[in-house]
């Protein structure tokens, strides 16, 4: 499950709670999403978002306990496919949130857990805990047509993509701010927390408007927005 906070800053605070691997099953998928839908309906000019979370793990990706449970191996698919479809909207929600985001990954951040982080503006992680890792070429599945749209939008380096992708790198904080994946890599949780809040409050201090944020990021990333059903960015011209 997660919560949703607000600070005296403007600033919501999603925290994937426990300490288990948040494991994206429909229950916390849903759980991310109505978060994420709260914090649209409370938001004001210079809102933005932090998306944490407590223990060891950011997120490890999809559940397949939950897929593998289902009995045989067809069913399995088809509920490895449901979570990816459930999924999908919780990426469009954050390619369409009007305010600025930002994850702050104090863990492992794997699969579908990575793309859920790189689906925020800005990412910081911990330099001394947590790896960012494409596990898929490993354990023998495709990636889906969004996650790969989002990772060209997102990693720009063509060998840092392959890295990624296609030798299953395990990136820890240095290496991932030296391939432009991250904003930066901090030594511990304290200082990780305490990055991206001030991120965050000098964000905030903006006091961007946030329709026109939201468009200006759709317009940024427009065969991302064509694949997750978003539509082409409108013009706001507030004059």
């Amino acid at each position: 499950m997660c919560t949703l906070e607000k600070t005296d800053d403007n600033i919501f605070v999603l925290t994937l709670t426990g300490d288990d691997e948040h494991r994206l099953n429909p229950t916390l998928i849903g759980s991310i999403l109505s978060a994420l839908r709260d914090a649209k309906e409370q938001a004001t000019s210079g809102s933005v978002l932090i998306t944490t979370s407590r223990g060891k793990f950011f997120s490890n990706g999809f559940d397949l306990a939950w897929a593998q449970a289902a009995g045989s191996k067809p069913k399995a698919v088809e509920r490895l496919h449901h979570m990816v479809e459930l999924l999908k909207p919780v990426v469009a929600e954050l390619i369409s949130l009007p305010m600025p985001t930002i994850a702050a990954i104090n863990g492992h951040a794997a699969a579908g857990g990575l793309i859920l982080a790189l689906s925020h503006d800005y990412v910081y992680m911990k330099r001394d805990r947590g790896v960012l890792y494409m596990s898929e070429v490993d354990i023998g599945l495709t990636i889906p047509d969004y996650f790969n749209v989002l990772l060209r939008a997102k990693i720009g380096s063509p060998s840092a993509r392959r890295d990624v992708l296609l030798r299953g790198a395990k990136v820890r904080g240095d290496e991932a701010v030296s391939m432009g994946i991250v904003e930066g890599a901090h030594d511990n949780e304290e200082r990780l927390r305490e990055a991206t809040m001030s991120h965050g409050k000098q964000l905030a201090s903006r006091k961007w408007d946030g329709e026109v944020y939201k468009e200006i990021r759709k317009g940024l990333y427009p065969e991302l927005c064509v694949v997750l059903g978003l539509g082409e960015a409108e013009v706001i011209a507030k004059l």
